[in-house]
């Protein structure tokens, strides 16, 4: 299945869906499929169109891929604006993936500030060539996920930037206008911000993860690359923290995300 199906699947039968193998990311789903399926459980149980601001995921454990998961969604407020929303993904009884999501509908303001400019990187033609999907040397999930890199280094490379990044866009999805499932996997696809800082692998994972919307979404296409940038801001005892951007090609601000991860190294 690819992504748009797994989409659907969860708005057709949110009771029970299971996560192929080819998605998996060491033991567990990706975690950026993961937040976009309970996001889509999440949109189905709003009454009305207003639009979702954030999400604050996190990973409680792993998704076992192949295994059913149901996706449950409990509204904790419907306010004249905003609506707070509690979504959870089960497997085997217990909680595997766990957001928060506040939708809230665009309002008159006097204040408007203008995005910070994007990242300075090299062009697509001028970045290093697609990572390929390598069965059993990058994740699973990489066979649906093209990246190629303009900043910093690749994993377990022992680079020391902060900052980390390059083009994104999926990959076996049909043509059509992105939505926010779509932003959570683009993300969510690059490896945690202190793997290159690494000489040699070892495991890593996101522990919580919150993500901001630039709303209305820019006009986008599926198979359209954009730009992302990470910064690593601290790092100890076996924990990290990251912010990081998703831009348009053009530079146009798509989404603003922040990330506490994990390294066992």
């Amino acid at each position: 299945m690819n992504f748009t199906q797994l989409l659907t699947a969860v708005r057709e039968h949110p009771e029970s869906v299971c996560v192929p193998a080819n998605w998996a990311q060491g033991r567990a789903a990706f975690g950026g499929l993961m937040a976009a399926l309970v996001y889509q459980a999440m949109r189905s149980k709003l009454t009305d169109e207003r639009l979702v601001r954030s999400l604050a995921i996190t990973f409680v454990g792993p998704a076992a891929p192949d295994v059913p998961i149901s996706f449950e969604v409990e509204l904790l407020r419907e306010g004249k604006a905003v609506s707070t929303l509690l979504g959870r993904a089960v497997q085997d009884g217990q909680v595997v993936t766990l957001v928060q999501g506040s939708f809230g509908a665009g309002r008159a303001s006097e204040v408007e500030v203008t995005a910070l400019p994007a990242v300075e990187m090299k062009a697509l033609e001028q970045s290093a060539p697609e990572l390929p999907y390598i069965k059993g040397i990058t994740p699973e999930f990489m066979r649906h996920v093209a990246l190629r890199w303009a900043i910093g280094g690749l994993p377990f490379t022992g680079n020391a930037s902060r900052q980390m990044g390059g083009w994104v866009r999926l990959r076996d999805v049909e043509q059509g206008p992105v939505n926010e499932s779509h932003l959570l996997a683009l993300v969510d696809a690059w490896p945690p911000s202190l793997m290159p800082f690494l000489k040699q692998p070892a495991a890593g994972s996101t522990l919580t993860w919150t993500i901001e919307f630039v709303q209305p979404t820019p006009t986008l296409s599926t198979l359209d690359w954009c730009r992302y940038c990470v910064e690593t801001e601290h790092a100890k005892d076996g924990y990290g923290h990251a912010s990081a951007a998703l831009w348009t090609a053009e530079g146009e601000l798509l989404a603003l995300s922040r990330q506490t991860v994990t390294v066992f190294a």
